[in-house]
This record gives structure tokens, C-alpha cells and sequence, in this order.
């Protein structure tokens, strides 16, 4: 522990003990002369007493405990103020015992005066404008504390000039003012401002506890209960004569809350100690109301011999016995939420089933007013609303099988959920499991379609290469060898030369005739040389023919594979790669379909190694869209932009002017089914600068191969 920690610590117990030792004294000495226990109340002695107590040592332990915070501070000085009144009044009061100077008496009657509207008119409400944090709500609420301080002497002027003693047996104070009674507008200002610095302290209270977490609304929770209770009780003795003095002993209540809620707001289930208090505080201002009504319509209808106090007193029984059932349920339904009527929590789940899981996980806290509730399946948190602290798991079972859990926060002071939040709990775990079960075999089928694309994107991928890289060279080659076979055959088929016919061994007019059938094996066997030449030129005819065919056939089969390997992926992908493509593109659309010129900027670096199906879904949605943008925006400009994060995203804006809404097409409807095949997000539509086509694509589920 640093020094000056230690130095500030032992400056809370000096004035912590300060405080006991001038009650101690105070009271000590009044007992000590006689006083009982009327005049010490009559006097005040026992409620500043007690207030000088509690808000001096609560604002010990928030100075030892949080000493950055002003609170603990000002309620030290608080707890000063109230114990110093009854100490200086037991001065003056020994003073008078022992016969001292008039003088003295009246300086110690004046300290005792003047000492406790401090802590009423400056420490008490500035503390409540800073609470829990020590911190003013915004720099706009300044005006507030500065109004505070530099009217707190108003109230203190108030109560020092009127002068009255503080016992008969004591002189007047100082400070008293000759025409007091001629300045009443100006105690009523004071009386006023002091409303008004206890209603800006509330409504600084009501604004941090709509902005509030969970943690801050329990802080804010315990003044409630406290300042509810200060209020039962002090009320009537401001309204009500003859309300016994020690009603103000409510009031210590305020910084014994602000010191739980503090320093251990855990401490139990705020919630619960103020639904019964608020339901009992209600019904005892009913009660009071309707015997205060009852009371003037029966004083004239009941004689005093039938007993008019015993006949309100029944009757406001009688009516007030069915109204506090409803009361306490109107008064849990606000804390609680609808944890007693499952009937209800179940039809606001099942309004947010169609919304997704994240909204039914917040309609379950929302309806019960927990701190906390998670959805978890398969030891991942899917949807969660809240803090977590301590937390209760409910398992989600479908088909005889845990499909996840439902992992609720206990109330702050509970150590467990109760029977009511288990019955709601359990009722509405049905329709989530179902929920969850429905979820996941939505994930898998959409895991399945998507790992069915990619693979088909990569078999395509495979098969055209292998069209290109191999069919496609063999088919030319056959081309090739077709053309070159014809072109040796052509020589060959020419009819014979002149010369070749006076060959004698082809004339066959010197053959002899004697039998015409020639034997087999011998010359006279062959035909003539003119009917062999025309065979074989007949012959190398249909055999260039045949080639002219095979070679229009192979020419054919190789633009069929062309047009195939075309369709099964953009060549341009494979040649120059996704942004290269894209580039491509862009540079092809630079006119509008009214001619006019549009300039297409590509945005892309440091894009990874994308997956087939994904390189093919961004290039077809690319162009799709600045297709669309060069067709219909009459833009100027268009800019493609591609980035690669934990998402790939591809974005096309344009600078065209607003035409409305977008009617849904063919083309946006490809692209929306495209972003779709792929667990991607796909949006389209006007915006104030222009049009906007973005579609982003999960890579954690699309690694490449």
C-alpha cells in the first residue's frame, strides 16, 4: 500500500472517530445530568445523534473502500454536521449548568443551530447528484452542483435567524434576525430550493437508471428502497400533527444504502427486498386513503356508541384483502418480469423464433429480468444479452438428444434460480430446442450445398483443364495429321504421262489371245494399265475426301471443346486471374448503352488464393453489376472494389442519380442466389450518392484446394 493510501485511510478513522467520540460525549453528558429518554428525543439529541452515526461511518467505509469517490467524503462531512449540533448543545448546556457567561453559552447555541442544515442543504443532495459513480451525469449538470453550493447558506441563514432556542433553559443564538418574521418570502425560497435540490438529485437518479447497466440499476436500486422508506415515514410528520419525532430515524436508511450499494451491492437480491417494499408501501398509502376517506363519510352515518374507528378499520380490511394479491403482482411483474405467467414468457419467445435465435435469447431475459442468457450449442456461444456472472445451465434436449443449452445469470443475492424462473425456463426450452435442432440442420444443409459447390466449382476447374491441356492438342494434332496426309496423297493421283503408255510392258495389244481366261499366277493376270490407273486415281480421290472430312469432323470437335471449356469457367480467370479479369471487364465497359463514355475503377490488392466456386461467384456478380451500371444508372462513374478480411466483400457504387427503388430482376436475382449458394450476404439498392451492389463471402468454411 502506498503512502499516500495509507496517509488518506488513517484520515477516514481520525474523522470517523471524530464523529463517535461527539455523539459519545454529547449524549454521554446529557445522561450524565439527568435527561431521560423524552427529552432526549424531544430534543433532537437522539435523531441527530443517530444521523451524525450513519452517515458519518457509511461514509467511512465508501472513503476506505473507494476513496476516489466524493461520496464517502461528503457524508463524512454529513455525519460532522449532525454530530456537532448535539455536542455543542451539550457544551451550552453544561455551560449553563456551571454558570458561565451568557456569551459563551449563546456561541455554542449558535454552533449548535447553524451546524446541521449543512448537511441537509449541501451535503445530502450533492452527494445524490453524483451517486453511484462520483461523477455528475454530464458536464450539463455543473449548473446543477454550483446552483446547490452557492445556495446551501440560504438554508442555514433560515434556521440561524429565527433565533429559537434550543432548550428553555438556554439563551438565544448570535445570529438571530430582529425581523425574521418580515423576510417570510425569502424562507419560502429557501424551503423551495431545498425541494428543488432533492428533485434534481431524482431526476438525475431516474435519467442514470434508463441509461444504466444491470450492475448500475442495483446500485440505483438500494437508494430506491431506501429513500421509499425514508419517505413512508417522513412524510407524515411534515404533513401531520402530533407524528412522533423518531419517524426521522428513516432517514439514516438513505446512506446505509449508499454504502451497500457501493461498496457490496451484491449483497442480496435487491429486487426482491423491493417488491415487497413497494407493494407494503403502496398498499399502506391505499390503506390510509381509503381510512381517511372512509372516516369523513361514516362521521356523520355511524354514532360514536357503535365504535366509528372499529367500523373504518373493517372496512378498509375488507377492501384492502383482495387488492394486495394484485398489488404484489403488478409490483413482481415490474421487477420480475412475467415469471409467473410461463403462458406469457412462451407466446414472447415464440413471437421472436422467426427473427433468429439472438432475438428469442434477449426476449428470455427481457421477460424475466435476468442479468444474463446465452444460447450454446456444441460448446460455442451462438446468441447472447447480457453480462455473464454466475450462471445456470438448461439443457436443451430434441429427439432424446442435447442439442445445446440455455445458459441464464443468477440474480445478484440468489444462489440459485428459483422454482417459479425453472418452471418459465423449462417451458420454453421445448420451442428452443426445436429451434436449435431446426438451426443446425439448417447449418449442415447449407455446409453441404456449399461444400457441394465448391466442389463442383473444382471438378469443373479440373475438367477444363484437362480439355484444354489434353483433348484439345490431341484433336489438333489429328488436325494437323490429317491436313498432312492429304497433302501427300494429292501428288500421287495424277493421271499417267504419255510416255508411260508406250511402256511395253504395257501394251497389251501384243498379249496373246489364244485363251483369253488367264491363268492364275501368270502376266495375262493383270488388267491394263489405263483401268488400273483409274483405280487408283478413284481410289486416292475418296481418300482425300475422306481426309477433307475428317478434318472438317475434327476442326468441329474442336470448337465443341472450346464452347465447353468456356462454359464450364470464365477463361479469362485462368489466364489473368480474378482481379486481371475483372480489369478486363472494366475496360470493356466504358460506354454507356445511350453512348456516352463511363469510367470503371478496380479496386483490389493483396487478395489470397480464392477457391473456384468463390473466384467464380465474385467475377459473375461483378460484371453482372457494372453490366447493370452501364445499362441502367446513367452514371458517370462506377468504381469495383474487392476486400479481403475475415469476409470477402465485393462492392460496386456508382455516382448515377437516385431513380427510386430497385425493382428485383433476373440479374439481381442471380447475384443474390450466387451470394446465397455460398453462405454469402447480398444486398442491392439506391443510396443518397448513388447505386450500391455488396456482397460478402464467409473464407473460414471456403478454404481453397
Amino acid at each position: 500500500m502506498t503512502t499516500t493510501a495509507t496517509s488518506r485511510r488513517g484520515l477516514v478513522g481520525l474523522l470517523a472517530g471524530f464523529v463517535v467520540a461527539e455523539v459519545a460525549v454529547a449524549v454521554g453528558y446529557l445522561l450524565a445530568i439527568g435527561w431521560g429518554w423524552h427529552e432526549l428525543v424531544d430534543s433532537f439529541m437522539v435523531t441527530n445523534g443517530l444521523m451524525a452515526l450513519t452517515f458519518g461511518l457509511c461514509g467511512a467505509v465508501i472513503a476506505w473502500h473507494r476513496p476516489s469517490n466524493p461520496i464517502g467524503w461528503l457524508f463524512l462531512a454529513d455525519g460532522i454536521g449532525h454530530a456537532t449540533t448535539p455536542l455543542a448543545g451539550a457544551l451550552a448546556q453544561y455551560l449553563a449548568d456551571t454558570g458561565a457567561s451568557v456569551a459563551a453559552q449563546r456561541v455554542f447555541v449558535t454552533i449548535s443551530i447553524a451546524a446541521w442544515p449543512w448537511s441537509i442543504g449541501l451535503f445530502l443532495p450533492l452527494a445524490l447528484l453524483l451517486f453511484p459513480t462520483g461523477r455528475l451525469l454530464s458536464p450539463r449538470w455543473r449548473w446543477a452542483a454550483l446552483g446547490i453550493i452557492v445556495t446551501a447558506p440560504l438554508f442555514v441563514v433560515e434556521m440561524v435567524g429565527s433565533g429559537d432556542p434550543i432548550s428553555p433553559d438556554l439563551p438565544r443564538g448570535y445570529l438571530a434576525i430582529p425581523s425574521y418574521d418580515s423576510l417570510q418570502p425569502l424562507w419560502t425560497v429557501a424551503e423551495l430550493r431545498n425541494l428543488a435540490a432533492i428533485l434534481l438529485a431524482v431526476v438525475c437518479l431516474m435519467i442514470r437508471y434508463r441509461r444504466a447497466d444491470e450492475t448500475g440499476r442495483r446500485q440505483l436500486l438500494w437508494l430506491l428502497l431506501a429513500s421509499v422508506i425514508a419517505i413512508l415515514f417522513v412524510t407524515p410528520w411534515a404533513f401531520v400533527a402530533g407524528t412522533p419525532i423518531l419517524v426521522l430515524l428513516a432517514i439514516p436508511l438513505i446512506p446505509i444504502a449508499v454504502a451497500v450499494a457501493i461498496v457490496r451491492y451484491q449483497l442480496l437480491d435487491i429486487r426482491l427486498v423491493i417488491s415487497r417494499a413497494l407493494t407494503w408501501g403502496l398498499l399502506s398509502l391505499v390503506a390510509v386513503g381509503i381510512y381517511a376517506v372512509l372516516a369523513a363519510l361514516l362521521d356523520s352515518l355511524i354514532a360514536s356508541q357503535v365504535g366509528r374507528s372499529a367500523a373504518v378499520t373493517v372496512l378498509v380490511a375488507l377492501i384492502i384483502a383482495p387488492v394486495l394479491p394484485r398489488l404484489q403482482q403488478l409490483v413482481d411483474r415490474a421487477l420480475y418480469g412475467d415469471r409467473h405467467d410461463p403462458a406469457r414468457v412462451a407466446s414472447r419467445v415464440g413471437e421472436q423464433l422467426s427473427a433468429g435465435l439472438p432475438g428469442v435469447v434477449a426476449a428470455i431475459r427481457s421477460a424475466l429480468r435476468l442479468p444474463y442468457a446465452a444460447l450454446t450449442v456444441d460448446g460455442d456461444v451462438i446468441a447472447m444479452d447480457g453480462r455473464p456472472g454466475d450462471v445456470v445451465a438448461v439443457e436443451l434436449s430434441y429427439g432424446g438428444e442435447v442439442v445445446g443449452s440455455l445458459d441464464v445469470g443468477v440474480r445478484s443475492g440468489e444462489s440459485s434460480l428459483s422454482s417459479a424462473d425453472r418452471n418459465v425456463l423449462a417451458l420454453v426450452a421445448v420451442p428452443l430446442a426445436v429451434a436449435v435442432h431446426a438451426t443446425r440442420l439448417s447449418a449442415e444443409l447449407q455446409s453441404s450445398r456449399e461444400k457441394l459447390i465448391s466442389s463442383r466449382e473444382e471438378e469443373r476447374r479440373r475438367i477444363r483443364r484437362d480439355l484444354h491441356d489434353g483433348l484439345g492438342p490431341t484433336l489438333t494434332g489429328i488436325a494437323f495429321s490429317a491436313d498432312a496426309v492429304a497433302n501427300l496423297i494429292t501428288p500421287t493421283t495424277q493421271p499417267p504421262t504419255p510416255a508411260a503408255s508406250q511402256d511395253p510392258a504395257a501394251d497389251t495389244s501384243r498379249a496373246p489371245t489364244s485363251d483369253p481366261s488367264p491363268t492364275p499366277g501368270s502376266s495375262t493376270s493383270r488388267a491394263p494399265a489405263s483401268d488400273t490407273s483409274r483405280c487408283a486415281a478413284s481410289g486416292a480421290s475418296q481418300a482425300v475426301e475422306l481426309l477433307a472430312r475428317l478434318r472438317a469432323d475434327t476442326r468441329t470437335a474442336i470448337g465443341d471443346i472450346r464452347r465447353l471449356v468456356d462454359d464450364l469457367r470464365p477463361p479469362a480467370l485462368d489466364e489473368l486471374g480474378l482481379v486481371g479479369a475483372l480489369r478486363q471487364r472494366a475496360d470493356q465497359l466504358s460506354f454507356r448503352a445511350d453512348g456516352a463514355t463511363i469510367k470503371v475503377a478496380v479496386s483490389a490488392n493483396g487478395l489470397p488464393t480464392l477457391p473456384a466456386a468463390l473466384e467464380v461467384a465474385a467475377y459473375r456478380i461483378a460484371t453482372e453489376a457494372l453490366t447493370n451500371v452501364v445499362r441502367h444508372s446513367r452514371a458517370t462513374s462506377a468504381v469495383l472494389a474487392l476486400r479481403c478480411g475475415s469476409d470477402l466483400e465485393i462492392e460496386v457504387t456508382d455516382d448515377g442519380p437516385p431513380n427510386g427503388a430497385w425493382h428485383p430482376g433476373v440479374g439481381l436475382q442471380a447475384m443474390r442466389e450466387r451470394a446465397a449458394e455460398l453462405g454469402g450476404k447480398f444486398e442491392a439498392g439506391p443510396t443518397p450518392g448513388g447505386g450500391r451492389v455488396c456482397a460478402r463471402f464467409p473464407l473460414a468454411t471456403l478454404e481453397p484446394r
